[in-house]
């Protein structure tokens, strides 16, 4: 998996803000209208409407037009690339910390 990409990028610039990141686990319990999205927050509509962009922008959620409402769900797809890139980065350090110890370990008998 590459270490730079600009849809890894974009998914992890998404969820480096707070306000995204409480956005995301409400969606984690199911799709919401933007107000309900909205109201915990008490920031103006358009401000919120911002990080929903960002979200929407970076592929974690996706929203439709029902009626008068806009309607958020999550994306999967792009929360298991992210894990994928994130295992892959923790298998490569645990490698490196085991050669490490194995080093060690021979220093130590020499």
């Amino acid at each position: 998996m590459p270490y730079h990409s600009a849809p890894l990028d974009l998914a992890f610039h998404a969820l480096s803000d707070p306000t995204r990141r409480a956005v995301i686990s409400r969606l984690a319990e199911g799709e919401a209208s933007v107000s309900t999205l909205a109201a915990p927050f008490g920031m103006a509509l358009p401000s919120f409407a911002q990080h929903l962009r960002v979200l929407e922008e970076s592929g974690l959620i996706a929203s439709e037009k029902r009626g008068r409402s806009r309607w958020c769900r999550l994306v999967p797809a792009r929360f298991a690339e992210a894990a994928d890139w994130m295992e892959a980065e923790r298998r490569r350090a645990a490698e490196r910390l085991d050669r490490l110890e194995s080093y060690l370990a021979k220093t130590e008998e020499g």
